[in-house]
């Protein structure tokens, strides 16, 4: 996986969303440190949380599609057990795709997305709450970034 933060480096936005794209799926690999690395490297900040926003949003919802498509027991080959699955799913129940903005949560975000596609929330809905979750990590994470940044200088 560090390979994959090389490559994120070298090829700046189009790396990010990469790196983006599978933190947001059931590997684990860490998009911020490669969206803080392009940022001290001088990359636009608002571009950066723009690229990072959408690839991990697609990684989501390349989780959501696999619920939609898959069995309980292919998820859990994938590496989400039974317990995080059924905590997603009493975490849901009852509250529709609009929970898909917690997606970003570390361990159960993945569980979240794979249980609103076995679920089979509205899609539409379900892109849109968590680009909006994902998206506001990201530019939580940026300004913080910016501040601690001015703060130095």
């Amino acid at each position: 996986m560090d390979s994959l933060l090389e490559l994120a480096m070298q090829w700046g936005y189009v790396g990010l969303f990469v790196a983006a794209f599978v933190a947001g799926t059931v590997f684990p690999l860490s998009s911020e440190v490669a969206m803080v690395a392009l940022a001290a490297a001088g990359l636009n900040p608002i571009g950066l949380v723009v690229a990072a926003s959408v690839g991990n949003t697609l990684g989501g919802m390349t989780c959501y599609w696999i619920g939609m498509l898959g069995r309980a027991e292919w998820i859990e080959r994938l590496g989400i057990k039974h317990e995080q699955r059924e905590r997603a799913q009493r975490f849901l129940a009852g509250r529709g795709a609009w929970t898909a903005f917690f997606a970003f949560l570390p361990t159960i975000g993945e569980a979240i997305a794979l249980s609103l596609g076995l679920m089979r929330s509205n899609p539409r809905v379900t892109l849109l709450a968590m680009f909006l979750g994902k998206a506001a990590r990201y530019a939580v994470l940026m300004l913080v970034y910016l501040f601690v940044e001015q703060q130095v200088m």
